[in-house]
C-alpha cells in the first residue's frame, strides 16, 4: 500500500468564482488579471506526526466527552476515567480510545475485568500482533469491550480470550447501544438493569 500524503486544508479560503470565464473576461476587456495566480495554489503536506497528534487531540475530547455520558447516566453507576489513544502506524489518521475499564460478572460465572473502548475506523479485532484485523476507514465509528487480565510477562493487561472466544464483549457502531452495553455491564442490581433494558 503506498504511504498517504495529508495536507493541511484548515487554512483553506474559497477564491470567488468568476462571473465569466478567464479567456472571456480578456476578450472583452483587453486585459489579463494578474491578481489571480495561474498556478495552482500550493498545499502544505503535513508529516505522519502532525497528523497523528491532530488525531490524538479529536480522540482525546471525544474519550472525555464518552466517558461524562456514561457516568452521567446515574450516580451509582460511575466509572474510573482511563483516557488513553493511539493512531495507527500506517494511517495516522486512525485511532482508537480507551475510555475507562471495571470489573463484572457476565452470565452468572465469575468475575471478569473488561476495558472499553472506541475507534474512528471499523475492523475485526485480531490477534495480540495485530490488534486490529480488516480496517475500514469508513467514517462511522466502533465502539467495543474486550476482556482484560493480567499479562504473565510484564503484568500488563492484555486480552483474555477465554471470554467468547476471541475476548470480545461487545462491538457496535451505534453509540446508543454502546452506552446501554456498557451501562449493562456497570449495572450492579437487576432493578437497575431492567430499567437500562427498557431504553
Amino acid at each position: 500500500m503506498a504511504k498517504l500524503r495529508y495536507y493541511d486544508a484548515s487554512g483553506k479560503t474559497q477564491a470567488p468564482t468568476p462571473k465569466a470565464a478567464g479567456h472571456t473576461e480578456f476578450l472583452r476587456t483587453g486585459r489579463i488579471d494578474r491578481r489571480r495566480p495561474w498556478l495552482p495554489e500550493q498545499r502544505r503536506y503535513m508529516s505522519h506526526e502532525e497528523v497523528a497528534e491532530k488525531t490524538g487531540r479529536k480522540l482525546q475530547a471525544a474519550g472525555e466527552t464518552t466517558h461524562k455520558r456514561i457516568n452521567g447516566f446515574h450516580a451509582s453507576i460511575q466509572f474510573p476515567k482511563l483516557i488513553f489513544h493511539r493512531t495507527l502506524a500506517d494511517s495516522p489518521h486512525l485511532g482508537y480510545c480507551h475510555v475507562t475499564a471495571a470489573r463484572t460478572t457476565l452470565n452468572q460465572s465469575r468475575e471478569i475485568a473488561w476495558a472499553f473502548y472506541f475507534a474512528n475506523f471499523f475492523s475485526d479485532l485480531g490477534d495480540e500482533t495485530h490488534f486490529f484485523e480488516r480496517v475500514q476507514p469508513s467514517y462511522s465509528r466502533m465502539y467495543f469491550a474486550v476482556a482484560i487480565e493480567p499479562n504473565a510477562e510484564g503484568g500488563q493487561m492484555a486480552i483474555n480470550r477465554n471470554v467468547r472466544g476471541n475476548g470480545l464483549i461487545f462491538r457496535t457502531q451505534d453509540p446508543k447501544v454502546a452506552l446501554k452495553n456498557v451501562l449493562m455491564l456497570g449495572a450492579r442490581d437487576e432493578a437497575l438493569r431492567r430499567i437500562i433494558r427498557s431504553l
